[in-house]
């Protein structure tokens, strides 16, 4: 394939041509430009024929590989198959009321809400196999570990509701507070000194909100930026064996897809939420997820 390269000598930047899947694009490295030009194979492939591109080419003072970047972009952003939720609009008064620091009127009641958020949060606790993520991750049986299989799963319920508007949020930190609450009080079973459970409560809140921002940018990222993200939280930097990041990144991937297949509506009232097993039996079962029951009376 040939490579044709105009050179532009001068004081701001120098621009090549490149060939992307049999096109010529222009870029500007200096200028980091790659998002432009990918975005631009992305429209030819909608307005003319399928792209076929055999493999990757090197281009001197560039270390990229254009069709992997092209590939993985566009099969990451189609995670979720069904259309993203509307963005709530909301009155005046409600902004007002929000502005100051207070919750507005809801799509549903805030009780019901808070009472799914505690069945989303003992859903995290209560129906995770503990033991497995110690045997096939090789953790200890400590209080840490258990924060730590906890905290990644809290996480993924915040990011499925996060998707159901103003509500969805609202639940987001009731999840939290009941996350931080059972802390408190396992710390307290276990004996522990309250100065130093409190002393330690605001480390671990720290490590928290640092180990969201890394797993929120490791899902938006491909698998090695996931990957990255789990060996420094829930790892701890400690994992020698990669078939181990690779089993758990494969587990992040397929739960997400799991928990976006589920109805809003339903984990808004309910609150239910099933984990997959951390290595799958019958992989199948994944696309036909279980429709809880809403029950009024029962709340």
């Amino acid at each position: 394939m040939a490579l044709l390269v105009r050179v532009l000598r001068n004081q701001i930047s120098i621009s090549q041509w490149v060939p992307v899947c049999n096109r010529l694009v222009l870029v500007s490295p200096t200028q980091g430009q790659w998002s432009r030009a990918l975005s631009g194979t992305s429209q030819w492939s909608q307005t003319s024929q399928p792209l076929a591109c055999g493999g990757s080419e090197e281009i001197p003072g560039v270390d990229i590989q254009l069709n992997r970047r092209y590939h993985t972009t566009n099969k990451l952003s189609n995670i979720k198959d069904s259309p993203q939720p509307v963005e709530e609009k909301v009155g005046a008064l409600t902004k007002i009321i929000e502005a100051m620091g207070f919750t507005g009127p809801l799509k549903y009641s805030k009780w019901k809400i808070k009472i799914a958020a505690l069945r989303m949060y003992t859903s995290c606790v209560e129906k995770t196999d503990f033991e497995e993520f110690f045997l096939r991750c090789q953790m200890p049986d400590t209080f840490n570990s258990w924060f730590l299989i906890t905290l990644l799963h809290v996480w993924m319920c915040l990011v499925r509701m996060k998707q159901e508007g103003r509500s969805g949020k609202y639940m987001c930190r009731i999840i939290v507070h009941f996350m931080w609450e059972d802390v408190e009080q396992r710390g307290r079973i276990m004996g522990v000194n309250p100065y130093i459970l409190k002393k330690n409560i605001m480390l671990m809140t720290n490590n928290f909100y640092a180990a969201i921002l890394g797993y929120d940018e490791g899902i938006l990222s491909d698998d090695r930026g996931l990957a990255a993200a789990l060996w420094r939280t829930f790892f701890n930097q400690k994992c020698e064996d990669p078939r181990q990041l690779e089993l758990l990144v494969e587990y992040v991937r397929k739960q997400i897809q799991y928990l976006d297949s589920m109805n809003g509506e339903d984990l808004l009232l309910t609150g239910e939420v099933s984990w997959r097993p951390l290595v799958e039996k019958n992989p199948q079962s994944i696309l036909k997820p279980h429709s809880p029951t809403y029950n009024d009376e029962g709340l």
